[in-house]
């Protein structure tokens, strides 16, 4: 076995006969690291890689929103708002070109007076690749005007998914929202996976009056009502407080109000765990409490806390974006998928611009990829029960 997951007979078992071959993978199996075994499981639920790829592909688009993007997330253009997205092309009159987009002209309904957009296809812009445009902080440290992609012409713009009401490009402002909506799930699911696991361990394994006044405490969040709760907090928030301050404090409160679930649970398998017999040898033996929770109680319900952590964060993420669409979590200038949603409200405006619902989609696309990831990780993580 080396240090690297892998074992010296790869090789031959690539090259083997088929019922020789599962005999080799399963001796292999035997003397292979347990992490090992896990992304062998996990490499098998095809649901669970692509959505981990695709979801790599978002955190990476989300990170380096600033340079991927064409425009800034509030660069207002008050002549095209409503615009239907580009079509990216590659022929022009029956040639192969490369990626292009063709000029937009706008023109006016005689009796609604709505603004028409339309292809003008006798001017073609070709799309570039590392052009200069806007000026931006790259990760705010490095202050630079490089854009992954973008058109010369100053007059046009390439609106990928449309603009809004504005005339803001939604594809720049759903780079930028999906920082902090992920951010927003992953940060807050740290806060409340370090709170529940820490109070349902300590409630579960030492019992008494602490575990009864835990449980009170349990009792007493969960009864709050969540609606009115925010909106008393969206009432009680000045609106002159620095958005990012406001961001982080929707993400405490979200974390705070989240962890008694995970806390329940934990707290129930450790009052199964702690009669177990290696739980006693472990105490005979003189190991710490610290010891016998870390090393043994904790590692024996690895498949439910992965499981646990890959579904709340979706569970962030549909808090943070139901809270901010309903006007009681983040506001603008902040971009987060929420508040992008705000504008999908008025059925008039859907009608007019569907691509709004962008966000939306965004939404339902990455909670079901952590869904997906949740149900691969758990079912690898017990790799010896199949």
């Amino acid at each position: 076995m080396t240090d690297t997951g892998t074992f010296p007979a790869t090789d031959a078992i690539l090259e083997a006969p088929p019922l020789v071959k599962d005999e080799l993978k399963a001796d292999a199996s035997y003397t292979a690291k347990p992490w090992t075994l896990v992304w062998w499981r996990f490499r098998q639920h095809r649901l669970a890689v692509a959505s981990l790829v695709f979801m790599v592909c978002v955190g990476f688009l989300a990170l380096f929103a600033d340079f991927m993007s064409p425009y800034t997330p509030n660069t207002i253009n008050r002549i095209n708002t409503f615009t239907p997205p580009s079509v990216v092309r590659v022929l022009h009159e029956g040639q192969l070109q490369r990626p292009f987009v063709y000029a937009v002209k706008r023109s006016r309904d005689p009796e609604t007076a709505r603004v028409i957009y339309a292809e003008d296809r006798s001017k073609v812009l070709p799309i570039r690749f590392f052009v200069e445009g806007e000026t931006y902080r790259f990760l705010g440290l490095v202050e630079t005007k490089l854009h992954f992609f973008g058109i010369d012409d100053r007059r046009q713009k390439i609106n990928l998914m449309g603009t809004d009401s504005l005339g803001r490009d939604l594809f720049s402002r759903l780079l930028y929202g999906a920082r902090v909506t992920l951010s927003a799930g992953l940060i807050g699911v740290a806060f409340s996976f370090v709170l529940g696991l820490a109070l349902g361990a300590v409630s579960g394994y030492y019992g008494g009056w602490i575990d009864a006044a835990i449980q009170r405490l349990m009792e007493f969040i969960r009864s709050i009502p969540t609606i009115p709760l925010w909106m008393g907090l969206a009432a009680a928030l000045p609106i002159n407080w620095d958005p990012l301050f406001v961001y982080v404090l929707i993400t405490i409160i979200l974390s705070l109000i989240g962890w008694t679930h995970l806390a329940r649970v934990v707290r129930g398998r450790f009052l199964s765990l702690k009669s177990e017999d290696y739980v006693m040898a472990a105490r005979l033996v003189g190991a710490s409490e610290y010891r016998i929770v870390t090393r043994h109680m904790l590692p024996a319900m690895t498949s439910y806390i992965i499981a646990a952590v890959t579904l709340a964060i979706p569970e962030m993420i549909l808090g943070e974006t139901a809270l901010s669409f309903l006007g009681l979590g983040l506001r603008p200038p902040v971009v987060s998928w929420g508040v992008l949603l705000q504008d999908a409200q008025n059925l008039r405006t859907i009608s007019l611009a569907p691509w709004l619902l962008a966000p939306g989609a965004a939404v339902v696309l990455v909670v079901l990829a952590f869904n997906f990831i949740g149900d691969g990780l758990r079912d690898a993580a017990d790799p010896y029960g199949h």
